[in-house]
């Protein structure tokens, strides 16, 4: 069958467009937001470790369903290649992460992590003056994040349900033991300042290198808490009063948390490698600020 035809004018290339068409011409050319460079460490035909910023989640989460920017997805589109995620940093933390460029490197190297054949270093600044050295060998029961907020939902639809006299919607499982987590220490620095933040006058800080024994989430975090020695800018396992100064008087907003250094044997070469991040931005200025160096992490 013929196709109708109408009597429409052909196309012009001339600039007497109607307005509606000149709205949309506008509207394909405006820039898009540009995308974030990572700063690369390392990268052979093998590897590749980035220095993560903080606040980039690493790939999408139900921790945070409303974020759009991942490092994945960013450094995927920056390099032009697969990756094969080897380990993690939560959203908040900066530093070195590394990712392998084919399955075979990321099952030896995976495999390497879970015999504790690499070491991971970590800066941190936490609440008053921790020891000079120490080893936390505290267990830590397993969490995820999306599974507890449905927990809590539950419980209150339960509580709902008793109070209503209707039976729970499901009956409470076993909580899960608790893991082996270990988390050597060694303080670096220390300051005091004249702000009365809790009972005392001055208010004391630390900056501490941590290494990592054992990969439990969260690890550092929970194992200062449990020294009574918070991380600052932690809204789960820290203290607000501090957390505020810190944001609102010293330029912090941030979890003072950076993955420092990794050490590890090349999967193929076999050689010995160690990854470094340098403080940046927020954390880097807070250092210069507080006159601290890491002349002595080395």
């Amino acid at each position: 069958m013929t196709a109708p035809t109408t009597n429409s004018p052909p196309p012009s290339d001339t600039s007497t467009s109607s307005p509606r068409n000149t709205e949309l011409a506008t509207v394909s050319l405006t820039p898009a937001t540009p995308e974030l460079a990572l700063k690369v460490i390392y990268q052979d035909e093998h590897l590749i470790a980035v220095d993560k910023p903080a606040g980039l989640l690493v790939h999408r989460s139900n921790v945070d369903r409303h974020e759009t920017r991942f490092l994945l997805q960013t450094l995927r589109n920056q390099i032009g290649q697969h990756l094969y995620p080897l380990h993690r940093l939560d959203k908040p933390t900066s530093g070195v992460i590394l990712f392998a460029l084919r399955p075979e490197v990321a099952a030896l190297l995976q495999a390497d992590m879970e015999s504790n054949k690499t070491t991971k270093e970590y800066l941190l600044v936490c609440r008053g003056y921790c020891a000079e050295s120490g080893t936390v060998d505290h267990p830590l029961k397993p969490i995820d994040d999306f599974k507890s907020k449905q927990k809590k939902k539950r419980e209150a639809k339960d509580k709902q349900l008793i109070a209503e006299g209707l039976p729970p919607s499901q009956q409470p499982t076993e909580p899960k033991p608790a893991q082996q987590a270990i988390t050597e220490y060694r303080r670096l620095n220390t300051i005091e300042l004249d702000v009365q933040l809790e009972r005392y006058p001055q208010s004391r800080y630390s900056l501490v290198l941590a290494t990592l024994l054992t990969g439990r989430k969260h690890q550092i975090r929970r194992h200062f808490k449990h020294l009574s020695h918070h991380l600052i800018g932690c809204p789960k396992y820290g203290k607000s009063k501090h957390n505020h100064y810190f944001s609102e008087h010293l330029g912090a907003p941030r979890l003072l948390l950076h993955a420092y250094r990794l050490h590890l044997t090349h999967p193929i070469t076999g050689k010995l490698l160690t990854l470094k991040a340098e403080p940046s931005g927020t954390f880097a200025a807070l250092l210069k600020r507080f006159k601290w160096n890491l002349d002595s992490a080395a």
